[in-house]
């Protein structure tokens, strides 16, 4: 396999593969794709538009609220790992954004905070965060 450092150099990029920067690559290209069309709804549909995506995008880290005082030296209390988790679990919205166009109480609203909540998980993908261990500890 090819390593990054043999590609690019430089300490900082010492031990990364190739196939690691290419996931970092495709979620960051997610991300993009995500928030433009975010930015598309917001543009169509207005201020609550806007208010539901940032809303969403910032509301999964709020379950590292929960247990918090377990937590600590950058690990989730436990109580807090399986909420952690599924909030940062992109099948959930993508099921819900899926099932949007056939729900008769769908506000476009609330279409551009699913926008937001998945371009939050491939912004914490991009830059290497992941679901977290039973401990709270980040997975390998």
């Amino acid at each position: 396999m090819v390593q990054h450092s043999a590609v690019m150099g430089g300490a900082a990029t010492q031990g990364r593969s190739l196939l690691w920067w290419t996931a970092r690559a495709g979620w960051a290209a997610l991300w993009a794709f995500y928030a433009a069309f975010a930015g598309l709804e917001v543009w169509n549909h207005g201020v609550l538009a806007l208010v539901m995506a940032v809303a969403f995008f910032v509301a999964p880290d709020f379950m590292m609220v929960i247990d918090s005082r377990n937590g600590g030296q950058g690990k989730l209390g436990p109580r807090a790992v399986p909420f952690y988790n599924a909030a940062h679990r992109s099948a959930i919205p993508l099921a819900l954004a899926v099932a949007f166009p056939f729900s008769p109480l769908a506000p476009p609203a609330v279409f551009a905070g699913l926008l937001g909540w998945l371009g939050h998980i491939a912004l914490d993908r991009t830059f290497g965060y992941g679901l977290r261990a039973a401990d709270g500890s980040r997975r390998g």
